[in-house]
């Protein structure tokens, strides 16, 4: 399939495995210069893997999405290494399953923080550059449990 993608650079985050490593290997078959980042270093190592043996090019950062203080350095060693970023993939998981009564208002404002305050954030700092280019795609996935419920959560 060809969706018009060639040359451009995605930044697709929780990308070390499962659907955003699927996500990231889709866009590199489509000729996009693809930012991997995880926590997880052999699971970037292995979606840096099947983005070159897909064709495409590959950046691995190493980045927990709930550290707001680095995303600035991030998004810019993205734009250095790769090219400014046309696709975004917000990909995030979801809170630990735990019952929604009683919990330490601490836990919620982490939940919050690491799921999507970072990505509002990471979205803010890419959005100027894909106005300015006139061309950008943000697409916002989150975890399975918006779908089909979790236990405990």
């Amino acid at each position: 399939m060809n969706l018009g993608l060639n040359g451009k650079v995605a930044l697709v985050l929780a990308s070390s495995r499962g659907l955003g490593q699927a996500m990231a290997v889709s866009l590199a078959r489509e000729g996009v210069k693809v930012a991997v980042t995880g926590r997880n270093p052999a699971g970037l190592q292995k979606s840096v893997e099947l983005i070159e043996a897909a064709g495409g090019k590959a950046l691995a950062l190493s980045w927990d999405l709930s550290d707001l203080k680095v995303i600035d350095n991030m998004v810019s060693q993205v734009e250095q290494e790769l090219g400014p970023i046309d696709i975004l993939i917000n990909n995030t998981g979801g809170p630990p399953p735990t019952p929604a009564a009683g919990q330490d208002p601490a836990l919620w404002q982490k939940s919050f923080n690491d799921m999507i305050l970072s990505l509002i954030t990471i979205t803010d700092r890419v959005l100027p550059g894909m106005r300015q280019r006139k061309w950008g795609r943000i697409i916002t996935s989150t975890t399975s449990g918006a779908i089909s419920p979790i236990k405990n959560l």
